[in-house]
């Protein structure tokens, strides 16, 4: 197990009704800027448990932050932000409206423009913030991270400030999800625990087996969410999954990658594909390309989470692979870039990008342009 230093200060605050409990988290005195994505939080019920919830706090709204949060609107968030003179914000909606409240937190104590801070890629001057989760998927509910997008460039960089002060978990909430964005939850959840568990083997037993449940789990509540996503104890289970996932428990001692996501990440840069299907495209050519530095852990995984046990290594790798990309496709997620009109062109975009930043990703540096780019070629 490697060293490493922990210390996670969201608390999580899991169940039926909890989001009444807003009066009793947010210090007395707050003026609160509750940040939202579209109207969906006002067809389920979740705006009006948050209003009020609020009613004796001043409060302002900032709508629109749109799925891969856009410097371009969070500027407008911070601008209103600032001449509010707010000082606690409350993420309502997803990872998406997560993710852009954290910029907007640093942003209002920033003289400069926002997209410098992505730029430099954290920031630790930050007005407090909580969220009310609706979407399962990204884990930053519990987590410090962010991903920002920048529509003129089309680019997209990962981002980190401080850790939401607490978390409202009520799994009710997700019962009028579609099942598009359940499917790509569940995808984004599935690779968070693979990048942080396909690389070295013998690290750390413990993670390893945290990390084989979480998997374990979502393979077998995906087909029965797909019959009956009104299901509480299943939608708990999702939401735990992915809070679980990353917030950076299973990561402790061991050995990340994230290749996958900084390949994702360049798809939905140029092309606009939802970050969760772009993973699920992406991760079995991660796999297949680099199946033979991952072999170990391919073997662990195939035998542990899919029960293959049988066959010559190269073959149980092979159906592991297979597997993986079974388990996508029965979310409903297509996994080939030409089944989203994805070609030739955005591949050389992304081979260049690597190459122009010389980036070397994964456990052992590994993906660069080249391997990217043949990664994507796997996958075409």
């Amino acid at each position: 197990m490697n060293n490493f230093s922990f210390q996670n200060p969201t608390r999580l605050i899991m169940g039926k009704g909890t989001i009444a409990r807003l009066s009793e988290e947010i210090p007395a005195g707050k003026k609160v800027m509750i940040t939202f994505g579209g109207g969906s939080v006002k067809k389920n019920g979740v705006y009006d448990q948050v209003k009020a919830a609020l009613k004796d706090y001043q409060t302002v709204e900032f709508w629109g932050i749109e799925p891969n949060p856009a410097i371009e609107t969070l500027r407008k968030a911070i601008a209103l932000g600032k001449e509010e003179n707010v000082d606690f914000l409350l993420a309502v909606g997803g990872g998406s409206v997560i993710d852009g409240t954290k910029l907007i937190s640093a942003g209002l104590l920033y003289e400069g423009d926002a997209w410098e801070l992505v730029q430099k890629g954290s920031a630790t001057h930050t007005v407090p913030l909580a969220t009310v989760l609706t979407l399962p998927a990204t884990g930053s509910e519990m987590n410090n991270g962010a991903v920002i997008s920048c529509r003129e460039t089309q680019e997209k960089y990962p981002f980190y400030a401080h850790f939401p002060m607490f978390s409202i978990l009520d799994p009710e909430v997700t019962f009028s999800l579609p099942p598009y964005q359940i499917a790509c939850g569940m995808a984004d959840t599935f690779v968070h625990v693979m990048e942080q568990y396909l690389t070295k083997t013998g690290e750390s037993r413990v993670m390893d087996r945290w990390a084989e449940g979480i998997l374990q789990t979502l393979v077998e509540i995906a087909p029965q969410i797909h019959e009956n996503k009104n299901d509480y104890q299943l939608m708990a289970d999702f939401m735990m999954c992915a809070t679980m996932g990353l917030n950076g428990f299973i990561a402790l001692g061991v050995t990340e990658d994230w290749s996958t996501h900084m390949i994702g990440h360049e798809i939905t840069a140029l092309t606009g594909l939802t970050h969760g299907h772009t993973l699920a495209i992406v991760l079995p050519g991660t796999m297949w390309v680099l199946r033979e530095p991952k072999k170990s852990k391919l073997l662990q995984l195939g035998a542990r989470v899919f029960g293959i046990t049988s066959g010559t290594e190269e073959e149980r790798i092979e159906k592991t692979i297979q597997r993986t990309e079974a388990f996508f496709r029965s979310l409903g997620l297509t996994t080939r870039l030409h089944e989203e009109n994805i070609g030739t062109t955005v591949i050389e975009e992304i081979e260049k990008r690597f190459n122009e930043r010389q980036v070397h990703f994964g456990e052992d540096g590994l993906v660069d342009g080249k391997t990217a780019k043949e990664i994507l070629e796997r996958v075409r």
